[in-house]
């Protein structure tokens, strides 16, 4: 069966979007993020299915009389691909492709294909290319399936298909072992330079946040830079390090454009994003970017939460920036542009602003003088008397 990447050959082909409700609260009935993102991977949705169920089917993922129905709503509309929304393993992709008779994907290759569309930076590719093949090594059987795999014959111990798939996984082992060898040396690179600035006594602030919420436009409006901004899921990946002057703190700091997150983002891209992420890790705060006009943003920001936990970013305190104040309809506008939020039971500042057209930026720029204000010492530039910062040495004082 074909890939996303082998029906490339359509500008944008026809999809067919699945999506199974096993009674979770984040469910997207309408299947609003899939199709954004199918979207964002150049597919074309044109129909979509939803069903309930309390458990996945162990063959079909969604049992075989909802597969006929994906089967005939997919050759109405004339999808030539079938998108889910959830993770599906190798064996149910398999038969439900041969159920159906069209390419099966999940939403982890989606976003890995996402990924290695975005992906600009060497690292970044790396970290991508680490990813696909760990997820392509679990896919073997499904490559090689039309491929002979019985045994038989005196002194043989497979056919032919099983030969190809252990002379594959060896291929894919060794060509993951390389690409992680080379992370090692970049994530070297990475310690060198954040060595560099902790010398140089730097304040680093990185942005996180759920996909498109307006991280890189939020960083180009604070530091002036270009980087790639869109109205589209993980318009930008790589990391982007720029320094900010606060004109009330009397300095500079560091601040650092991350890959977005979202919901059940693959456990691989974590896992191979680990030096990209290490920024947020390793940060003196966290701006958390939150879309204030998407009605779903608590779940959002949960989602994010989940991923700092998981990459060990959790403890790093965070200044909450609720962005596309402008999109906001009059009746939801804040009372006040800056106020407390209670994350996870503790209240954490949060300004409200609007990255596009600058409203607000006043107020985080502020906001982010008094913090670092209050956790670096001052710079001889800051001091009325340069005797202030020698006070408690008298003897070197003439």
């Amino acid at each position: 069966m074909l890939t996303l990447s082998e029906i490339s050959f359509q500008k944008t082909p026809p999809t067919l979007l699945v999506g199974v409700d096993f009674g979770l609260p984040h469910f997207d009935g309408d299947l609003q993020e899939l199709g954004l993102l199918a979207e964002s991977g150049g597919l074309k949705p044109v129909a979509r299915l939803t069903c309930k169920r309390k458990a996945p089917d162990p063959a079909l993922f969604v049992g075989s009389g909802k597969a006929d129905e994906i089967k005939a709503l997919a050759l109405l509309h004339g999808a030539v691909e079938v998108l889910f929304d959830q993770a599906l393993s190798p064996a149910q992709q398999r038969n439900l492709e041969r159920h159906i008779g069209l390419p099966v994907n999940d939403r982890t290759l989606l976003i890995l294909e996402i990924f290695g569309q975005r992906a600009r930076s060497h690292e970044g590719k790396l970290q991508v290319e680490l990813a696909r093949q760990q997820y392509l090594s679990t896919r073997l059987v499904r490559r090689w399936s039309h491929l002979e795999r019985q045994s038989g014959g005196i002194g043989m111990r497979g056919g032919p298909g099983e030969t190809q798939i252990e002379l594959d996984r060896r291929m894919i082992n060794d060509s993951i072992k390389r690409i992680k060898e080379r992370l090692v040396k970049v994530k070297k690179q990475r310690n060198t330079q954040r060595r560099q600035r902790e010398r140089r006594d730097t304040f680093n602030i990185s942005l996180v946040g759920y996909t498109n919420a307006g991280k890189s436009t939020l960083f180009n409006a604070l530091v002036k830079a270009r980087a790639y901004a869109a109205d589209q899921l993980f318009a930008t990946l790589d990391t982007t390090t720029r320094q900010l002057y606060l004109g009330e703190a009397g300095r500079s700091v560091s601040l650092s454009d991350t890959v977005g997150f979202i919901r059940d983002l693959p456990h691989g891209l974590v896992e191979s994003f680990q030096a990209t992420l290490q920024e947020a890790t390793e940060a003196d705060l966290l701006l958390h970017v939150v879309d204030a006009s998407n009605p779903d943003f608590p779940e959002q920001m949960t989602e994010v939460q989940k991923v700092l936990t998981e990459i060990g970013a959790e403890h790093v305190p965070q200044l909450l920036v609720f962005n596309k104040l402008d999109a906001l309809p009059p009746q939801l506008y804040p009372l006040q542009l800056q106020d407390q939020y209670e994350l996870d039971g503790v209240p954490v500042p949060r300004v409200f602003l609007s990255a596009q057209s600058g409203k607000g930026l006043d107020l985080l720029r502020s906001a982010l003088s008094d913090i670092v204000k209050k956790a670096l010492p001052p710079t001889i530039s800051e001091a009325a008397d340069p005797r202030d910062l020698t006070r408690e040495y008298p003897g070197d004082l003439p």
